[in-house]
């Protein structure tokens, strides 16, 4: 796959989607977020990849959102008619959460690998991803607070799903740098490793036992376990029996039961 700020490639039914503009530090400018946005929609829909990985290429995973961008909302300030400003930085704001929300509503699981820093819009880029892993140079910082603005694409509203509420709050309204030990210990981040050569090479690992399962249960435990973060217990239990009703008798239920029958590895179709 050819893209412009991203490196994409599918192999052994993993997807390895990398961030590309090591001229801007992996800062993300408007068509950046836009590309984003089509390759997850376009993984969402491709048979060929069970589970996707996130990183990032260069010297660090994320700066965030791209000054440049943020100049251009600047420039909005010109605008005569409060109505109008306000309705333009709606829609820009609204349209870049949906590139995130790209991401979190991916039917495939998305494993952010990250090295280095992992700056404001870097963060609300992981939040939406479902499992988090790091390099021990690695660091998080909320970094919207010392621009003098609230960080708007998802960060407030997903870390204290699984993140400690209180350190969170810290974050935001500090800005301060969380560390990949603190990381680890908070619950922001599964594993820790060495260098980023390491954390590739563990992350993979984790992701090629995912893409070994069933595609129909891998897509479904992610939609059940987005569902149940979202919903009450009975809410969620309604949603899982009526998910299994529609799905459970499936061509992977028949192939795993074969393979244990026949003391081998399942084969699942795409």
């Amino acid at each position: 796959m050819s893209h412009q700020f991203f490196k994409v490639s599918i192999q052994n039914k993993i997807a390895t989607v990398s961030i590309h503009r090591p001229e801007k530090v992996n800062s993300l400018h408007h068509p950046a977020w836009m590309e984003m946005k089509k390759i997850f929609e376009t993984l969402d829909k491709e048979p060929s990849a069970r589970v996707i990985v996130l990183a990032g290429e260069g010297k660090l995973f994320c700066a965030g959102i791209d000054l440049e961008l943020l100049m251009s909302v600047n420039e909005l300030g010109k605008v005569t008619s409060s109505a109008h400003r306000s309705e333009q930085l709606y829609h820009l704001i609204t349209e870049l959460q949906a590139c995130v929300n790209a991401i979190e509503q991916c039917s495939k699981p998305v494993l952010a690998a990250i090295h280095n820093g992992c700056i404001g819009g870097g963060v609300d880029i992981v939040a939406a991803c479902d499992l988090r892993y790091c390099t021990e140079d690695a660091y998080f910082t909320i970094k919207e607070i010392d621009m003098g603005m609230v960080a708007d694409l998802g960060t407030l509203q997903r870390l204290p799903r699984f993140v400690k509420p209180a350190v969170v709050t810290e974050m935001a309204l500090t800005g301060r740098a969380v560390k990949a030990q603190e990381a680890v210990a908070i619950g922001l981040v599964n594993n820790v490793y060495e260098n980023k050569e390491l954390m590739m090479k563990g992350v993979e690992e984790v992701a090629f036992v995912i893409a070994s399962k069933s595609p129909v249960a891998i897509r479904g435990t992610k939609a059940v376990l987005r569902h149940s973060r979202d919903n009450a217990v009975p809410d969620g239990l309604s949603f899982i029996a009526q998910w299994n009703a529609g799905r459970l008798l499936s061509d992977d239920l028949t192939e795993s039961f074969k393979a244990v029958m026949e003391k081998r590895k399942p084969q699942y179709k795409d």
